[in-house]
Order: C-alpha cells, then structure tokens, then sequence
C-alpha cells in the first residue's frame, strides 16, 4: 500500500454504514440514531468483517463532541429555560438526585465502586433531547406548555451534565480513578477549588471579551462575502476555543465549545453560524455514535441478563415515575406529570460522552458502556410507544370527570400561571425573530402605502418593475450625500440606519430609501447591512414608470411626501410606517 488510508477507511465505512442502518431505522419509524450505533456495532471489534481503527475513531467522536456541544450551547435560550423554570429546575435537579441514587445503589450492589456506580447512574438518569425533539415534533406539540416544559426539563438535564464533565477530572482520583497525572492531586477539595476557578477564569474571558471578538471575527469573515470562509471561521471559533480551553485552562473539549456557542447565540449572526455549522455538527455527530457503538459488547446480553434487566427497568420505568411523582408533588396536572415521564423514557447522546470520560478515567467498567448502550437502543426503540401509553392515559382520565377534577382541574392554578409566563416568552421570542422572517414579494408591495391601493393585478405588474438585490453583513446599502437612485424593500434580514451617533435598525418587511424617490433629495443617512439581507430594489426610472402607468396613485405619493415632510420637522417622533414598525421618521428620510 502506497499510503495510510486508515483514516479515509475509518470515515468511508462509518459515513456508508451509517447512512444504511439509519435508513433502515428511518423506514421502521425510529430515530436515525438507532441506526447509527447499530453501524457502530458493526464496525467495532466485538462482531465479524471489517474493524474499524478505534483511536482515529474516538479522535473523531472528539471533534463530534465539540460541534454537538457548540451546538447546545448555540441554541441554548435562557429565556425559553426561565420561562419554565419553576417546574423543569427544581424537577429536574430533583429526578437526577433519585434516579442516579437508585442507578449507583443498583451498581454497588453488584459489586461495582462507588465511582463506577455513580458514573453508571448518572448516565441513566438523563434522556436524549435529540429523541425528545423527534417525539414532540411527531405529535406537534413542541409549542404546547406540556412539550415546553418537557423540553425545559431536558436542557436542565444537559447543564447538569456539563456541569459533571467539568467537575469529573477533580473528582476521578478520589472516586478511584485515574486521571493520568504524574502526581495525584492531594486534597480533593484543594483540587476541586482548582478545577473551579480554572472555570471560573475560562467562563469570565469567553462571557467578557468573547462578546466583542467572536461577533467581530464573524463579521470580517462575512463581509468578504466567501461562505467558505464564514464557515471556516465557525468552525476555527468552535474546534479552537474548545481546544484552548482544554489546553490552557484544564477544562474539557465540550465545556469550550457549550461557551463559544453560548457567546454566539446573541451575536447578530448566530441563526448564520447554526446553519453553516449543521453540516459539520451533523456528519461528526454521526461519527461520534458511530465510535460509541464501536465499543458495544453484544455478549453482554448473554453475560449480564440481570444487570441489563435492571438498568432497562430504571430507565423504561424508574424514571418515569420518579418524574410523575415530582411533577405531581410541584402541583402540576396529570398530563404534565406524564408527558415528562414519557420524555424521560430513554437515554442519549450525554449518557455517552459521560461514560467515554468514566472510561478514559478507569471508573468504569467496560460492561458499563455496553449496559448504557444496550440499554439506549432498547429504550429510544421502545420511546414511540411510552408516548402511546401516555396519550391514552391522559384520554382515560378525561373520560372520568371526577378523576379529572382531582388530577388535573384541581391543580389549574399552576398551570395557568406556566401558560401566561410561556406566552410573555413567546411574544419575546417572535419579536427577536422579526428580524429573520421572509417576506414573500406580493407581501412587501402591500405594505408600500403607495401600492397598497394598487389591484392585486397592478401590484403585479408592479413586482416586474423590482429587481432582486442581496448584501453581506457590513455592506453599506446607501451613504449620506449620494443622490437618491433607489428605494429597497427588506425580504430577511437587518439593517442599520446611521444618523451621526443614532442608529436604527430596520427589519424584514420594512423599506429604506423612498423618501428619497419621493422628494428627489439627497440620502441623508448611511444604510448598512448588517445580516445576509434580501432586498427588492425599485429605481427611480422604474418608480417613474409606474407613476406614468398608474397616475391614480400620483395624489398618494404626493400625500405621502407631505406627511413624512411634516414627520420630518417634529424630532423623535415615532413613524406609523406602511412597513408596520415602530421605526423613527428619521430612518424613512433616506
């Protein structure tokens, strides 16, 4: 062999086997994951044919970590988590403390040590946001209070989680493992304090400068208008604060990047670094499962039927009433109450990268992964189904009227509240999304008052006159003092009106630059892009067209030009817009 191909081997067979055993599993109606550590299994060395090289294999399922995480961190909204905080953080924090007391309880009296069965415990204890996700969307009820604070819950569960990754290597030596230091660590409080503030140090610098720099560095990437380039910076951003972190400041790979996607979810540019960087997150991820079901033993179906009895029996169904009992303690409905039991009917993608570390650390044993991923296949396989049971639950209790009464009506109150405070979110939400909405070309010409009064016909003919037209973040749209040659209609995207030290920004659905078409003044103001913005630009000698076309509307024109004329000489006051926004009057005088 001319060359080492181990590395083109080892992503070939996982990306092809992969994309078979996740096929399969789509037809039967399970999530792909199933598939991919099905594949996993097959390349690993406990079964025939080919044996994929497992160092490269983990070297991957690393990379695989840090686009997962930077991910998490990148779609992690701390408005939708306090929205149902009430319920998801004293809920979760409570399920995690009984269950994983029950999975290390369990553990030791096989004869496992207490770091191994708390590992083991822990890693049960959580379920698969991916999976939970799926099941919602399925049933479409991701919106509903019940699905909101199901998901709520599961993102408590992954900060809990990252918060074990961080504390874990302080805490290994004194739970019987090895971390691979030339020295043990002495005091483990000594240790932990150590751990904490290297955290500690990490989280100040990427919350404090990160704010300013990352954005920044985004920006530069994305006004030279190459998305290899942005998509390169997302990914340098991502894989190379999670390597710095860990080489500088101790902390591991998924810490890093859960903070560089933290830092990024409120630059401007976030929802373009989520969908430049999925590609990426998607295919590693697949790699990473993939490396997890290397590792799977089958034999131990055959060696350790009890302890796989006994860890299925936790996850399918101590779990699930654990997450009954304190959701019905906390005073919610029945049918939160179940909705969250079925949610956590199954393990995932954290359950993994905790039993990779407990591994690494030799806390672990090796039956320990293979009893957590047994234990994953059979229980995402079996998830459909606790949902089914639940559906019909809750129709059972809807039938009794008096059994309704004491499990569900008689705890409205708290329910009522989680409704009003999910609905002030929402409105928050869409009103930060405004700004990457599309606006079809019909609906931009309606909110032209000009147009407005235009035939559905006419204003067609009117869209013909319009000509297409894109910026990149930075790109300046219009600048102060040039004659006014066009007036822009926003599709998607943001941009900022400069007036001096004042700035405005004008979102989807909003137009910039008619005044000037109106009353043949010069711009008065800079107009900059400040996403990937999509225009409709109308020019003066086709706005001078129309006019000749449709000479009804020269009266609307010239009523228009008065009023904003009048706005004009009245400072700070709020524009009514025909674009529907509360835009200054100033920004509509460009």
């Amino acid at each position: 062999m001319p060359h080492d191909i181990t590395l083109i081997a080892t992503l070939a067979t996982g990306f092809v086997l992969a994309f078979v055993f996740g096929f399969i599993a789509s037809k039967f109606r399970l999530p792909p994951l199933v598939g991919y550590l099905l594949a996993g299994v097959f390349m690993g060395p406990h079964t025939p044919g080919f044996v994929a090289d497992a160092a490269m294999a983990g070297q991957l399922a690393e990379i695989g970590v840090i686009l997962l995480m930077f991910g998490v961190g990148l779609h992690f909204s701390v408005a939708d988590l306090m929205a149902v905080r009430r319920i998801a953080i004293p809920g979760a924090v409570g399920q995690i403390v009984i269950a994983t007391a029950i999975g290390t309880a369990m553990s030791m009296l096989w004869g496992w040590s207490l770091g191994g069965a708390l590992i083991l415990g822990l890693c049960l204890s959580v379920a698969s946001t991916v999976v939970l996700l799926k099941a919602l969307e399925e049933r479409g009820v991701v919106a509903t209070p019940n699905g909101r604070v199901a998901v709520g819950w599961l993102i408590v569960e992954d900060l809990a989680m990252v918060l074990v990754l961080v504390l874990l290597p302080a805490l290994a030596e004194v739970l019987g493992g090895q971390t691979g230091a030339a020295e043990p660590s002495g005091n483990v409080f000594v240790a932990l304090g150590v751990t904490v503030l290297k955290v500690i140090a990490f989280g100040v610098l990427a919350l404090g400068i990160g704010p300013r720099v990352m954005p920044w560095l985004l920006r530069q990437a994305a006004r030279t208008g190459s998305r290899e380039l942005f998509t390169l910076a997302v990914l340098a951003l991502s894989v190379g604060i999670a390597f710095a972190a860990a080489e500088l400041f101790g902390v591991s790979f998924a810490l890093g990047a859960f903070f560089a996607g933290m830092v990024l979810n409120e630059s401007d540019l976030s929802h373009k670094a989520a969908s430049n960087s999925l590609p990426l997150q998607d295919a590693f991820a697949v790699l990473f499962f993939v490396s997890v079901g290397m590792l799977f033993d089958p034999t131990i179906l055959v060696r350790e039927p009890m302890m796989l009895a006994g860890v299925l029996l936790l996850v399918l169904i101590g779990k699930s009433i654990v997450a009954l009992a304190v959701v019905l303690v906390l005073g919610y409905p029945a049918s939160t109450a179940l909705i969250v039991s079925a949610s956590l009917a199954q393990v995932g993608e954290f359950s993994f990268i905790l039993a990779g570390l407990g591994i690494s650390y030799k806390l672990l044993p090796p039956e320990g992964l293979s009893l957590i991923l047994a234990a994953s296949l059979v229980s995402i396989t079996l998830n459909p189904l606790a949902f089914a049971m639940v559906d019909r639950l809750i129709t059972f209790i809807r039938e009794r009227p008096k059994l309704e009464a004491t499990l569900e009506a008689g705890r409205s109150e708290q329910y009522v509240k989680l409704q009003e405070t999910l609905e002030t979110a929402r409105l928050q939400a869409a009103a930060k999304a405004a700004a990457h909405r599309t606006l079809s070309p019909q609906e931009l010409v309606e909110r032209f008052p000009v147009f407005s009064a235009l035939s559905p016909e006419q204003r067609e003919v009117v869209l013909l006159h319009m000509a297409p037209f894109t910026a990149n973040p930075g790109d300046t749209i219009i600048r102060k003092g040039e004659p006014a040659d066009a007036a822009y209609f926003i599709s998607s995207g943001e941009v900022e009106v400069k007036f001096g030290h004042r700035r405005i920004r004008l979102q989807a659905g909003d137009f910039v630059g008619e005044m000037g078409l109106l009353s043949n003044q010069p711009r008065s103001a800079d107009v900059v892009s400040l996403d990937y913005t999509k225009f409709l630009k109308l020019t003066r000698s086709d706005f001078n067209e129309i006019l000749r076309r449709y000479p009804d509307i020269r009266s609307q024109v010239v009523e228009l030009a008065a009023r904003r004329d009048q706005m004009n000489r009245e400072p700070t006051v709020v524009a009514p817009g025909g674009s529907g926004g509360n835009d200054s009057a100033d920004a509509k005088n460009v």
